[in-house]
């Protein structure tokens, strides 16, 4: 799928309410209608928990796009297969213009724009984001949201986007506990890359309406679907928003500091 421009608005307005605000750890969740997105900094706070961002009605307009679209597998797409072995058979479809639309209107937070333009040095401002169906057997191994090509030596040698925040937004309409599929989110720590020491922080159900927010780099995986789903699939749309920085011949100090948000 090609990278989309992503352009803020000239102006955000928070949406008014008194939140109820939850927190777990280095996050935050809370229902949609009562997020006051204003307040909220992924600086302080690096993983977002949205309930109830899309009715009923949405997610049946979402799954008859979704319906429509051409969907490859991931046996089908040989990069995907390497870099997710044994991880069934999941499918991934994009999205159409209008859906990607409705999408980006109703992630138009102020605090998305605030933490993506803290990047110093930005060219561009790019979105990706991609249908998801995972049936039983399905799932997505621990991985840090880096592209191969966003982490090799030469990667400011030529524009490539960096991807700052991940998104996955759910859209089937039922889930059971039963049936696996949870995002889960690690600590990773100071320099860590050692698996067998990471510690888990969240361990988010796919819950029909909500939708997640992380910052990027943050090891994650997506647990297995159970068998006990039966024909259920967990539907989503998952996806990153990227900034471009101008290629140029850079120093280990430069490149920390163009993947360093200013606070």
């Amino acid at each position: 799928m090609a990278l989309r421009r992503f352009r803020p608005p000239a102006s955000w307005e928070g949406l008014g309410f008194a939140p109820r605000f939850v927190y777990c750890g280095a996050s935050m969740q809370v229902a949609f209608d009562q997020f006051d997105d204003e307040r909220f900094s992924f600086h302080e706070d690096q993983v977002l928990i949205l309930d109830q961002v899309w009715s009923a009605a949405d997610r049946l307009e979402f799954q008859r796009a979704m319906r429509e679209a051409p969907w490859t597998s991931l046996r089908d797409n040989s990069r995907l297969a390497v870099t997710f072995p044994y991880c069934g058979n999941w499918l991934k479809a994009d999205l159409m213009h209008s859906q990607r639309r409705r999408l980006l209107d109703r992630l138009s937070l102020s605090c998305i724009t605030r933490y993506i333009e803290s990047f110093p040095n930005i060219a561009g401002r790019h979105v990706n984001f991609n249908y998801y169906s995972y049936a039983a057997g399905d799932c997505l191994r621990t991985h840090d949201d880096i592209a191969q090509d966003q982490a090799s030596a030469d990667m400011m040698l030529r524009p490539t986007p960096m991807r700052r925040l991940a998104m996955v937004t759910y859209l089937h309409d039922e889930w059971e506990p039963d049936w696996g599929g949870e995002l889960v989110i690690y600590d990773m720590g100071e320099g860590r890359r050692d698996q067998s020491v990471f510690t888990v922080t969240h361990c988010i159900p796919p819950k029909p309406g909500s939708l997640v927010l992380f910052t990027v780099p943050r090891y994650h995986r997506v647990c297995r679907i159970d068998e006990l789903c039966g024909a259920a699939k967990r539907l989503s749309i998952a996806g990153w928003f990227m900034t471009e920085h101008q290629p140029c011949t850079i120093t280990t100090a430069a490149l920390q500091q163009v993947c360093a948000p200013r606070k």
